[in-house]
């Protein structure tokens, strides 16, 4: 489970690194912030619960 958070942290990261070079993609940026923020939020929560 903590790879595919993992894996998912890094694609999000890309995403929104793509939106800010590519100046029409903003959007994207933006998806990948909330997507990255959300997945980081999730893993923390997961990590927390199974203590």
């Amino acid at each position: 489970m903590l790879t595919l958070i993992i894996v998912l942290l890094v694609i999000w990261a890309v995403l929104a690194v793509l939106g800010f070079v590519i100046k029409g993609l903003l959007w994207l940026a933006i998806v990948g912030i909330v997507l990255f923020v959300g997945t980081l939020a999730y893993g923390a929560l997961k990590k927390q619960l199974t203590r």
